[in-house]
């Protein structure tokens, strides 16, 4: 079963723990069944890749996967890596928090 997770495509994220520590990007894909996320820009690995009809072979640099408890949003007011929460507004949406500040977070 996929685990639910507080994070989506696109949010700007800061690495907290392993060798990529403070490195900061968005996340490109999102892994729900593996709790894991790939961020653009951190944990570069090189793979060798066979030619094929559409692109060349050779060895590729590309982003591996990080476990969502290794990375955290980022607050919208002041930069800093934060927790997300969840709040229901007036109209009845729910919508993401920051639990730093209390900001909305985009997305």
């Amino acid at each position: 079963m996929a685990n639910k997770l507080k994070v989506k495509k696109g949010d700007e994220v800061v690495v907290i723990a392993g060798k990529e520590k403070g490195k900061k990007g968005k996340i490109l894909k999102v892994l729900p069944a593996a709790s894991r996320v790939v961020v653009g820009g951190v944990n570069l690995v090189k793979r060798n890749t066979k030619a094929s009809m559409n692109n060349a072979g050779g060895i590729v640099e590309k982003e591996a996967s990080l476990h969502v408890s290794n990375v955290s949003l980022i607050d919208p007011k002041s930069g800093k890596p934060t927790r997300a929460g969840f709040k229901i507004e007036k109209d009845g949406s729910k919508v993401r928090v920051a639990k730093r500040s209390g900001e909305v977070i985009n997305g």
